[in-house]
């Protein structure tokens, strides 16, 4: 590792105007934590609508975007730090519009022959709920956020007007999915490599919010309880669409494995790097430490424009 940055002026970019706003900061201040422990300079951003002004002021020679959701993962970031030559953790632009829409991600595999539940489009402030792609149960979630957030299994069709109401405060679109029974996986990938596959059981229905970040509420399966044959598919899946999407450093591909059959379900492009986060244990997993880890992020760091700093 070629640590080029280890005499630089590191912002951990944290907060943020989403509704993961809590589990960004859970994020920035363990990548904080674990860089200061091995000898950066790290300098801790709140981020708001004053993000521009701040690192102007600051000057930092590289971000580490600690971001999750809306403006922090969608390309907007992305967008101002390329305006402002500081290079930048993560994947860039076009990827992290991509991945945060998930439609467009569904969109692109399936371009690819990459296989992703059924699915439609609703608009929660129309009269009527659009054609349903899959008989119930259904997911029903925003577009545009992450960690469960607004995210319903419905099992009734009197229960589906409500849930799109309620993902609809997320979003101005609406994610009515197929549900694919089976095992929840989710396989981290670092420069194009997949370092394995976690089965994540929840102690509840699903992985909502309140799972995800309640110590205790899941399970973990390392690797995760599949055939070799299976395994072997779900990397090569997640792989790919990493790849699709643009690739980039880092990213954690989450899945659904009905039996042998693995469904692409979403691309997180700035995964969570908290206490409870997936792909940390993955990572360690595969004898990468959480130091290590976000030291090899930090290393990725780049302008998608490789024009040099003014």
């Amino acid at each position: 590792m070629t640590r080029r940055f280890r005499r630089a002026r590191v912002a951990v970019l944290l907060g943020g105007l989403s509704a993961e706003r809590e589990i960004s900061i859970q994020s920035g201040e363990a990548v904080m934590k674990a860089l200061r422990g091995l000898g950066y300079r790290v300098i801790a951003v709140p981020v708001g609508r004053d993000l521009g002004a701040r690192l102007a002021r600051l000057r930092p020679d590289v971000a580490f975007n600690a971001l999750h959701g809306r403006y922090g993962e969608d390309g907007a970031v992305q967008g101002l730090l390329e305006m402002m030559a500081i290079p930048y953790t993560g994947p860039g632009i076009l990827t992290s519009a991509l991945a945060m829409d998930k439609t467009m991600a569904k969109t692109v595999w399936q371009s690819q022959r990459l296989p992703t539940p059924r699915w439609t489009v609703a608009d929660p402030s129309a009269r009527r709920l659009p054609a349903l792609p899959a008989p119930l149960p259904l997911v029903v979630k925003p577009n545009s956020e992450g960690s469960s957030v607004g995210v319903s299994i419905v099992r009734r069709r009197a229960a589906l007007a409500a849930a799109v109401k309620t993902a609809g405060r997320f979003d101005r679109r609406v994610v009515i999915e197929e549900y694919v029974p089976g095992r929840e996986v989710t396989v981290g990938i670092l420069d194009g490599r997949a370092l394995g596959a976690l089965e994540v059981e929840a102690k509840g229905e699903f992985h909502s919010y309140e799972v995800k970040y309640t110590a205790g509420r899941e399970e973990f399966f390392m690797p995760a309880r599949l055939s070799p044959a299976t395994t072997e598919r779900v990397l090569a899946l997640a792989t790919a669409a990493h790849a699709a999407l643009g690739g980039g450093a880092y990213s954690r591909v989450d899945l659904r494995v009905n039996g042998s059959r693995p469904f692409l379900i979403e691309l997180n492009s700035l995964p969570g790097l908290t206490a409870f986060s997936y792909l940390p244990r993955i990572a360690a997993h595969a004898g990468l430490e959480f130091p290590a880890l976000c030291e090899a992020i930090l290393e990725r760091a780049a302008l998608g424009v490789r024009e040099s700093r003014r």
